[in-house]
């Protein structure tokens, strides 16, 4: 039987040799940028939410320039219930007419974001909240389908506030809220977000945190999980309906930032305790990569 003072050097000497190991991967990551879209899971479980906000300070701590961007559609409904409108979605997405934008916006603006921005400085870290509508961020554009209301799409990105916060130290955390040219907010999904500005950015990195294992050959299987992938083969995926549903935009984004850029995207599981720092800091990771064809090697 192990006794409690050879069990706490055990446990001591993992940490040691776990930090030891990372030391590579903190140094090649070094002043890098590092955009994650956060949502799913690890944002409604308050053990996950914890552990997620330590690694994004961690990320900070050790010299990664991470910038957060998120979403919040289960708060966004539980709000509309409060107010007696009935959440719809039309091909997926989530109808926004004047009331539900007004919802939208308080709830993700309001809420959520400035929630992230006090865990983050709480551990340690200095975060700083932005919408799109903040020094013109984001420039929004209505997706253009009838009967969805003020639903949106990243029409572009100026990074020179973001790159501000990064230089200096700061944590950006994103939502997903941005204005048209004539000043009207509309309601953008957070993926598609985060993929323009990790272009924007010509991040080292984009990361969406997910429900899902990665990109699965079969859905059902998680042992058919595709660890590593090029830009051809995930176009591939969607066109042959293995990558299906609401993958389908994850991918998308993820392929669109990579065209623009960004080194590696990765689609991982949010509710894995600290996800990012398993895919970032070791070799296999634990979710699906894409790369262009130039890095599969």
């Amino acid at each position: 039987m192990v006794s409690e003072s050879e069990y706490i050097k055990e446990t001591e000497a993992t940490r040691v040799r776990v930090l030891s190991e990372a030391l590579p991967y903190i140094q090649k990551f070094a002043n890098r940028t590092i955009v994650i879209k956060y949502g799913g899971a690890a944002m409604k479980d308050s053990n996950l939410k914890d552990r997620v906000i330590r690694d994004v300070v961690f990320l900070a701590s050790v010299g990664v320039r991470p910038v957060l961007v998120h979403g919040g559609g289960p708060e966004i409904n539980s709000w509309l219930g409060k107010l007696n409108i009935e959440p719809q979605f039309k091909d997926g997405l989530r109808v926004t007419n004047a009331a539900t934008m007004d919802v939208v916006e308080m709830v993700l603006v309001g809420r959520v974001n400035k929630e992230l921005v006090s865990l983050i400085n709480q551990a340690g870290a200095s975060a700083v909240g932005l919408c799109g509508k903040d020094g013109n961020l984001i420039t929004a554009r209505h997706v253009g389908k009838e009967g969805i209301g003020f639903v949106g799409e990243v029409a572009s990105v100026d990074p020179r506030l973001i790159q501000s916060l990064v230089n200096n130290g700061y944590v950006p955390v994103i939502s997903s809220v941005a204005a048209d040219e004539k000043g009207q907010a509309h309601n953008i999904n957070a993926d598609t977000v985060a993929g323009e500005i990790a272009a924007a950015l010509d991040a080292e990195k984009l990361i969406l945190l997910t429900d899902t294992p990665g990109i699965l050959e079969d859905y059902t299987n998680p042992a058919t999980l595709l660890t590593k992938l090029d830009i051809k083969t995930a176009r591939g995926l969607v066109e042959k309906g293995v990558v299906s549903g609401g993958m389908i935009p994850k991918v998308s984004c993820c392929v669109r930032s990579l065209a623009q850029g960004v080194k590696a995207a990765h689609i991982i599981d949010g509710r894995i305790p600290h996800a990012l720092l398993l895919e970032i800091f070791t070799n296999e990771g634990i979710g699906s990569m894409i790369v262009a064809s130039e890095y599969m090697a």
